[in-house]
């Protein structure tokens, strides 16, 4: 049974090709568009599924979208005339678009499906709807190595949910209790990204980076002010201060004067106001994501926890979360937020409507999140052929030695090979990786390749074996979803100078031996890698460990700031040139800046991203 789940026009628009219970194919649309958080009709990569399995559309079983129009567009009427006369002029921007195209988003669908049949009077696959809320939690559940888990899904809002909770076993996926919108605390932590000048829907991740600066002064506030919450980590806004139920903006008035001041102005300095601001907001988010996991163990008795929606990329609290030991294990969905929908879209009919049975697999069943496009050796040599370019071609041993020693001589690579991640992190497909122990590697990496703000952190990229070694972390973390502490014997104690720092004032003190993917608490977002599941980068990390005794690398996106993560061999040689990234390696061929031919001083390229 073949089955393609579709999610689309919110953002992260993606596709994923459903063979039984296994994942064949899964990509975002944003990879081919070259446009970040695409949210149009995923047209290329559905092309993409077809073509790389050989499939026409009528062989498929079903065709799955990942929401519910008809119960979003209730959920919008009634909030409307729930709070009229407030919001008229966003009522009057949104319905035209609700009643041309969503409200009938059906006929809309099939319309884009039939550019892909043979025939326009042929029938196509059956369609069918899955609600959004179950779209997160089957990405979480079924691909899974759980016989049974407690499932949590936290986001900005569904068709009307913002939170749910729900209890899986074997095949089956039962809803236990939900909040509905406008209570959310996506929305919540989106509100605090607006205000401290960051764009919603991409920036919260920039939050998360920024509260280490910071102190919680504002937690206070924000307990007293903007959020209710119980005991068991049920919650409800105090809409007064907000003013996305109905209008434009996330937040108003009511909201700048109880912070002291006007939402920050996009690109502007940041101020230690901002990083008190992510500081608290990101420890209320824990806190309540802490308190609903407790409730959910008590609730379920379940051993096993599965994490799904946008709030579950969130490593930080992701890492709180797995620290407390509240349930023995704990899956998050890479893919957590829109995008992963189109594959539990395709898993819940797949369980849900079909009632297949679940093949369980020791390990969970994302393959690493390899799930993409891959190019062969004749591709790319094809490629580089075509536009002139300066190569070597070395087998894979020499390969890995040569990358080992240029990586140690802080040389910074492009690393592009096998097939491209699904989800929002590169994860040694498409990636650009430096020396860990380096002291200027993140300023480098931040200001003269990745195009952006100083403060951000990287993430390590180890050896799943030598993790302890390092990080106080005794759990897998292969999708780069679990925050850790550094381990004491690498830490670098302060001097009595350094401990008075405050704020961005941390930025260059020097944490521990690999500084480059230490934040100012002591923190790393880990990677574990895997040899079953990246062999390849795995024996990258193993040379250089054998060379320099550190089995840590630094591991970034390959792309600039608003830019998609690289896709094909040509998205990586532009980014190469563009960047002042030292080598790129394809496949089994590696390049060299020097030798390639200079190409015009222009900087015109970088409006050519919207920055995220």
């Amino acid at each position: 049974m073949k089955i393609l789940g579709i999610s689309a026009y919110y953002h992260d628009s993606a596709v994923c090709l459903l063979e039984n219970d296994k994942i064949l194919l899964a990509v975002q649309e944003e990879r081919f568009t070259r446009k970040r958080h695409d949210a149009s009709f995923p047209n290329q990569s559905i092309q993409y599924c077809l073509d790389s399995s050989q499939l026409k559309l009528n062989q498929l079983d079903a065709i799955v979208f990942y929401d519910k129009p008809l119960l979003k567009f209730e959920r919008i009427l009634e909030t409307y005339l729930s709070f009229v006369p407030k919001g008229f002029l966003s009522f009057v921007q949104s319905m035209p678009v609700w009643l041309k195209e969503k409200l009938f988003l059906k006929d809309t669908i099939k319309k884009e499906l039939r550019k892909f049949s043979e025939s326009k009077s042929s029938d196509l696959p059956k369609l069918l709807f899955s609600e959004h809320h179950e779209s997160h939690a089957a990405s979480a559940f079924y691909p899974s190595s759980f016989e049974n888990s407690a499932v949590l899904c936290l986001d900005g809002v569904g068709e009307w949910a913002t939170t749910s909770a729900w209890y899986g076993e074997g095949s089956s996926l039962k809803a236990l209790w939900q909040i509905d919108f406008p209570h959310s605390i996506g929305l919540l932590y989106s509100a605090l990204t607006y205000y401290t000048g960051f764009k919603v829907n991409s920036g919260e991740y920039k939050v998360m980076g920024l509260a280490p600066y910071g102190e919680p002064v504002y937690k206070k506030l924000i307990y007293d002010h903007l959020i209710e919450v119980k005991e068991d980590g049920t919650f409800k806004l105090n809409l007064e201060y907000f003013n996305y139920i109905v209008g434009l903006k996330m937040t108003n008035s009511k909201f700048s004067k109880l912070f002291g001041g006007e939402p920050r102005r996009a690109e502007s300095k940041l101020t230690q106001k901002e990083m008190d601001l992510a500081r608290s907001i990101q420890e209320v988010i824990e806190e309540i994501v802490i308190k609903l996991a407790k409730s959910l163990k008590k609730e379920t008795g379940s051993k096993n926890l599965c994490l799904a929606g946008g709030v579950a990329l969130n490593c930080v609290a992701n890492g709180k979360l797995v620290k407390e030991k509240i349930f023995d294990k704990v899956f998050i969905q890479p893919a957590a937020g829109d995008a992963g929908g189109a594959l539990g879209a395709a898993y819940s009919v797949y369980h849900n409507y079909y009632k297949q049975p679940r093949n369980l697999k020791p390990n969970d069943k994302m393959e690493g999140s390899y799930l993409g496009p891959k190019f062969s050796n004749q591709d790319i040599k094809t490629f580089l052929e075509k536009i002139d370019a300066k190569y070597e071609f070395l087998e894979d041993e020499e390969l890995f030695k040569k990358i080992a020693k240029l990586l140690s001589e802080e040389n910074i690579f492009g690393l592009f090979q096998g097939r491209m991640e699904f989800g929002p992190r590169s994860l040694g497909a498409r990636s650009i990786i430096g020396d860990a122990r380096s002291k200027t590697m993140q300023s480098v990496m931040n200001l003269k390749i990745k195009f952006r703000e100083s403060f951000r952190p990287f993430a390590p990229a180890i050896l799943f074996e030598k993790v302890n070694d390092y990080f106080e972390l005794n759990e897998e973390s292969p999708y780069m979803l679990l925050v850790s502490e550094v381990n004491d014997k690498h830490k670098i104690k302060n001097n009595e100078e350094e401990k008075n720092l405050f704020g961005i004032e941390k930025l260059n003190q020097l944490r521990s031996t690999i500084p480059s993917v230490t934040h100012v608490d002591y923190s790393a977002r880990i990677q574990t890698v895997h040899k079953e599941t990246n062999p390849f980068f795995h024996k990258i990390i193993s040379e250089f460990d054998k060379l320099t005794g550190c089995p840590v690398v630094v591991n970034t996106s390959f792309n600039v700031r608003g830019e998609p993560i690289v896709c094909n061999p040509e998205d990586a040689y532009r980014c190469f040139m563009r960047t002042n990234i030292d080598y790129l390696v394809l496949e089994n061929f590696i390049l060299s800046k020097k030798d390639q031919k200079p190409i015009p001083e222009d900087e015109s390229w970088k409006n050519e991203f919207e920055l995220d």
